[in-house]
């Protein structure tokens, strides 16, 4: 693991880090951040087994723990707080594996965090990716935690098991998505919030791995177009733009 520094409003703490992917980082298509769920760590084999699949399939991944998880709590902290984390993450995600598109994603808390920090526009991410997206706490469809979601300009995908007592009913968490401008649902079947699904148990390496796989043509479709592979294979010549290389935004 490797540590990183995240300033807080009350100081600086230092997170957990883990980055897989490519032996070589500069083989890598797409870098992913990958955050854990509320109630579990960056070690959970569900991130593990998703991040080795995806570095299977050549994307590099950086997963870390929220400031709260790393000083051993398991209720997550204030909002600000995995914002900053999230800040912190990405930055340090463009210095790992620079040159490539670079996705936010999270399971259930921590992706919703990516959400809110895009929507807040301290973060700008190529995409964001939602593995389980708690659109509401289980029994309380009242309490929704979306309307942001439409003020996100990247592309969204939200990979939601079709029994995910966190998104019942599906039809008020479907209008939340159409609403947002580039947002798509990849549907498990009969998965549970955790894609757990009923008389049917797997180990969580093997659920987390097996999404990989509904994830992947979403993001080659996007980001490993022939005109993408161009642009990383050959930087535009400054002359070409009248001889002025200065850097904009």
């Amino acid at each position: 693991m490797t540590p990183l520094t995240v300033a807080l409003p009350a100081g600086d703490v230092t997170v957990s880090t883990v980055f897989d992917g490519p032996a070589d980082p500069a083989d890598a298509w797409i870098a992913v951040a990958l955050a854990h769920g509320a109630g579990a760590g960056l070690e959970h084999p569900f991130l593990a087994g998703f991040a080795g699949a995806l570095a299977e399939q050549g994307g590099a991944t950086l997963r870390f723990a929220f400031p709260y998880r790393e000083a051993g709590r398991r209720m997550p902290g204030p909002p600000a707080h995995a914002v900053a984390t999230w800040v912190a993450v990405m930055a340090e995600l463009v210095r790992r594996a620079p040159c490539v598109p670079h996705v936010a994603a999270g399971k259930s808390y921590g992706g919703r965090m990516a959400s809110v920090a895009a929507a807040d526009g301290v973060i700008a991410p190529a995409a964001l990716v939602y593995l389980g997206y708690p659109f509401h706490p289980p029994g309380k469809p009242e309490a929704t935690r979306g309307a942001h979601l439409a003020q996100i300009a990247a592309p969204q995908l939200f990979v939601e098991g079709t029994a995910d007592p966190f998104i019942q009913p599906l039809d008020e968490f479907q209008a939340a998505v159409g609403a947002s401008p580039d947002a798509e649902i990849v549907w498990i079947a009969g998965g549970g919030h955790s894609f757990e699904v009923r008389g049917a148990p797997r180990p969580a390496d093997n659920v987390g791995a097996d999404l990989v796989a509904s994830v992947l043509p979403w993001l080659r479709a996007r980001f490993a177009s022939p005109s993408h592979r161009a642009s990383r294979e050959s930087p535009p010549d400054p002359r070409e733009r009248g001889g002025d290389s200065r850097e904009t935004g």
